[in-house]
């Protein structure tokens, strides 16, 4: 049996093979066309049980085995995986489409909205119709005949684009590669690194060591390392990723420019063919936010009270480059460098320092103990096939009760994707045979452990652990049993991030650090001492920090809302960057050509879902602070019962209020981000 086409339990990551791919995919392609032909007769009554549920199961088993496709595509992306996926994708898109713009299917559902049965149903139920019949809308169901070719046409490409984009970036980034053979230039690195660059080179046969764009071996270099050149060096290679320039070893095939501007002017022209003036409208419809004009002023209204803090995070920059470390000019490649000195100044301690208290074993045990008293569930190791080694299974469960299970993929690879995110192998639905429990995948790319340490994590990766298990909560801890607002199905895009945000504060909070950390050398938890030159650097840069957010999400919003996409991007980039910013990069640095998030990504003209969630997640967590206890059971049951539990069933903010007795408040975030003083 081809393995892709086993749904009798997880996935054989053992047995599936690039070669498996088209078979089982094209069966199962053939399986949902028959089905819709099937539900589409005329003797099929359009109820749920005759209609939508069975069109739902049958469904489900592609999505599940094509998004096992799409996964290893991201986490073991060598050329048999990537010929695979890139081979199907095009036909996948075609059926996603066409099911998207059939109006026979789109009448079914809209005379079972319209039926009796419909008052009848549950609230969930009753949602994901109204959520159909507005996906068949913004999927051209309702465009004459004569456009839906072109319509579907677009959508294919678009897939194709957004595939290219990433891999594009991907290859950009592995084929650069530094050696450096003069220690002396390695000055200020922390020992860790130097060993990790050190092996790299012995594994490629080199003298020396050798570092590369993946951000366990990058980011170390510009925050650390004195020698200018170097941090120079690496700076132009990260900025100038899938460009037109190729000094850094880029090479011009993988140039994003076009696709970007293929990309847009596609969008543009779905957008305009369903009625809208732009695709910033669009993406918009299915969120949280009203409209282009409410989100643009909530953005330029977060930049107006942040720009000051940021002018004067960067004149503190430069007066202590100036005085201190003797700096007539900083450039952007000291920006990191810089900071960190500054940091290490005004508050005695380094990141470096930092992270030998977090040691993966004590992390992880830190972040499953947090989940466990919030939510009194039970987290325990568990077996399952895995794609790579070095990936680990776990199981979640309460009262006894399987409730879920997800894997872990901590570590960067070069075939890996770069960045973190979670994403679903099940979801959570009732089957004949009883629930169907969830499982995430939870993905990052921290540095593995190097000799017979384990490996350690800044306290940055720290937060981004739990960012990621945040969502993986939201998926596995739902309580909903119809798949398509279960979890995180459903929920408004704008809103997805709030339990991902809200987890991230746990990261700050004394009792949770307690149980999360140990010296890797010395097995001594983190000094109260530490913690606190930690908390009063918290906010070090957060002026910089969030304008350089809202930079992006204005940039994002800006070129998704002009119908002609007339003005070039770096054009638009350049007049956000004199809206918002306070640093202004070299002339040359190409951040669209590497901006996945909206071009590869599902963010187009929803970047700005960031902030507007963290206003959420910030005051969801101001409750737990109320409360005067950050791991309150009692709060963590309702945070649990309002927010978690219902995934999609209802609007996000119905489930916002019913956690918090009113409508979201702006304070909690600036002052968690320094902006308004504490309360007295």
């Amino acid at each position: 049996m081809n393995p892709l086409l086993d749904f009798a339990g997880l996935p054989r990551f053992d047995a599936i093979q690039p070669a498996d791919v088209q078979p089982a995919i094209s069966q199962l392609l053939n399986e949902a066309r028959t089905e819709v032909e099937r539900l589409l007769k005329p003797d099929v009554p359009a109820t749920w049980t005759d209609f939508a549920e069975p069109l739902q199961d049958n469904l489900e088993r592609l999505s599940r085995a094509w998004g096992i496709v799409g996964h290893l595509h991201s986490v073991n992306d060598i050329p048999p995986w990537r010929e695979a996926y890139n081979a199907m994708l095009p036909e996948v898109t075609t059926f996603y489409a066409g099911l998207g713009q059939n109006l026979a299917l789109f009448k079914r559902y809209q005379a079972l909205a319209a039926s009796p049965e419909f008052s009848t149903l549950s609230p969930a139920r009753q949602r994901i119709l109204q959520n159909e019949i507005r996906d068949f809308r913004l999927s051209g169901a309702e465009l004459p005949d004569s456009d839906k070719p072109r319509f579907q046409a677009l959508q294919e490409r678009l897939s194709q684009l957004a595939a290219k984009f990433s891999e594009n970036l991907l290859d950009a980034t592995n084929a650069f590669q530094l050696d450096v053979t003069n220690e002396a230039e390695l000055d200020g690195l922390p020992t860790d690194v130097k060993t990790a660059a050190k092996a790299t080179a012995e594994k490629a046969s080199i003298t020396g060591w050798r570092f590369s764009l993946q951000a366990p071996s990058y980011l170390p270099v510009m925050q650390y390392a004195s020698h200018r050149p170097l941090r120079a060096q690496m700076y132009r290679a990260y900025a100038i990723r899938a460009s037109e320039f190729s000094d850094c070893a880029s090479k011009p095939e993988w140039n994003n420019a076009a696709l970007i501007d293929e990309i847009l002017k596609l969008r543009s022209e779905m957008a305009q063919m369903l009625g809208y003036q732009s695709y910033a409208e669009v993406s918009l419809v299915p969120k949280m936010a009203d409209n282009v004009p409410q989100v643009l002023a909530f953005l330029r209204d977060l930049a107006q009270r942040a720009k000051p803090y940021g002018a004067a995070d960067l004149a503190e920059l430069t007066q202590f480059a100036q005085n201190e470390l003797g700096f007539d000019a900083i450039e952007p490649w000291d920006i990191a460098y810089i900071s960190e000195k500054l940091k290490q100044a005004r508050y005695s301690f380094s990141d470096d320092e930092v992270k030998q208290y977090f040691p993966e074993p004590k992390v992880l045990g830190g972040l499953f103990s947090v989940i466990e008293r919030l939510f009194s569930v039970q987290i325990t190791p568990d077996t399952a096939p895995v794609w790579h080694p070095s990936v680990r299974f776990f199981r979640i469960t309460k009262d006894n009760q399987l409730i879920g299970q997800f894997y872990l993929d901590l570590y960067a690879r070069e075939e890996k994707r770069g960045g973190a995110w979670m994403d679903e192998a099940l979801t959570r639905r009732r089957i004949k045979s009883g629930i169907q429990t969830p499982v995430a995948y939870l993905n990052c790319n921290f540095p593995a452990s190097v000799g017979d340490k384990p490996a350690t994590f800044t306290h940055d990766d720290v937060i981004t652990l739990f960012h990621e298990t945040g969502h993986g909560l939201h998926h596995m801890l739902t309580q909903i049993e119809d798949l398509a607002v279960s979890g995180i199905h459903g929920v408004e895009w704008d809103a997805v991030e709030l339990p991902s945000q809200f987890m991230e504060n746990f990261c700050w909070e004394w009792s949770v650090l307690q149980d999360m950390t140990a010296h890797v050398d010395t097995g001594a938890p983190l000094p109260r001492a530490l913690y606190d030159k930690m908390l009063a650097a918290k906010n070090f840069q957060s002026g910089l920090f969030t304008l350089r957010q809202l930079e992006f999400a204005l940039f994002d919003l800006l070129i998704h809302s002009d119908p002609a996409c007339s003005a070039p991007v770096l054009d638009t980039l350049a007049k956000v960057r004199q809206e918002v910013a306070v640093i202004q990069p070299p002339a040359w640095h190409r951040f669209p050509n590497s901006f996945s998030h909206i071009f590869a990504g599902g963010y187009a003209a929803g970047y700005y879902s960031y902030k507007w969630a963290e206003v959420l997640s910030a005051d969801a967590f101001a409750a737990f602070e109320e409360s005067g206890n950050p791991v309150d059971p009692v709060t963590g049951a309702r945070f649990l019962k309002e927010i978690l539990s219902v995934g999609g069933s209802r609007p996000a903010i119905e489930s916002f209020r019913a956690f918090r007795g009113r409508d979201p408040q702006v304070d909690a975030l600036l002052r968690h981000s320094g902006m308004i003083a504490e309360a007295a």
